[in-house]
């Protein structure tokens, strides 16, 4: 079922949840707009990803920003100096070396200045709570500072029009989100969720990110249709499609 809307941005980062936020706007909010940030990460191959799915649910407008964070170093996800963890530890307050500071908070800015310009009433993210690596930005808590920030920091809302910022996946675990993207239709063999992929862009099946997708699948009892170097346990998987 449509909602009367004026439109979405939906952040589109190649990876399966935002896959799914897309398909789940689609169908909530049309026309969708997806924004998609080359900020210096290290796995490359998302960005292709994203691009295949926005032309899969023929969103309105496709933007790549280019925004230079990976300059600030920092996070294994940016920092060539850094080596991507592969069990997934962090520091002595559990963040993890992948994470990139304020990564969510410049993104939503931006889609917050997209969706003022389109005059799009929602924004959609694929931030989730529940199978995550502890993030500050992927909370609640977050989430809701952030609405009050939208609340008050734009045209649309000195005129009483906010825009929504809709997370639909923040209380669902990956299993759970992979069970509602196949509802969806969503094709998760166009995703990247890997954060030390390989040259070829095939996913490395051994940091945390992996991990937590390739349990999801297991857990519904599907194959992934991603590509993997390696999957654990599993050796070297030259074609992983199904």
């Amino acid at each position: 079922m449509t909602d009367t809307s004026a439109g979405s941005v939906v952040l589109l980062s190649g990876g399966m949840d935002s896959a799914t936020v897309l398909a789940t706007a689609s169908r909530q909010a049309p026309p969708t707009r997806t924004l998609t940030f080359d900020y210096g990460q290290k796995p490359r191959a998302e960005l292709d990803c994203a691009r295949r799915q926005a032309e899969q649910w023929d969103v309105a407008e496709h933007r790549v920003l280019r925004i230079p964070l990976g300059e600030l170093r920092g996070s294994a996800l940016t920092d060539p100096d850094m080596d991507v963890p592969e069990d997934g530890e962090g520091d002595d307050n559990g963040i993890p070396d992948t994470y990139v500071p304020a990564r969510n908070t410049i993104f939503l800015s931006y889609a917050l200045a997209f969706a003022e310009l389109r005059a799009a009433d929602s924004i959609y993210l694929g931030v989730s709570c529940v199978d995550y690596s502890g993030y500050p930005d992927c909370r609640p808590e977050y989430l809701d500072a952030f609405r009050r920030l939208a609340g008050v920091a734009t045209r649309q809302a000195v005129e009483d029009s906010p825009v929504n910022i809709r997370a639909p996946l923040l209380h669902l675990g990956k299993a759970d989100i992979i069970r509602k993207g196949r509802r969806l239709g969503v094709d998760y063999g166009h995703t990247q969720s890997c954060y030390n992929p390989d040259a070829a862009g095939r996913a490395c099946g051994q940091c945390e990110s992996c991990r937590l997708r390739l349990q999801a699948f297991a857990e519904v009892g599907l194959q992934d249709p991603a590509q993997y170097a390696a999957r654990p346990g599993g050796g070297d998987v030259r074609d992983s499609h199904t």
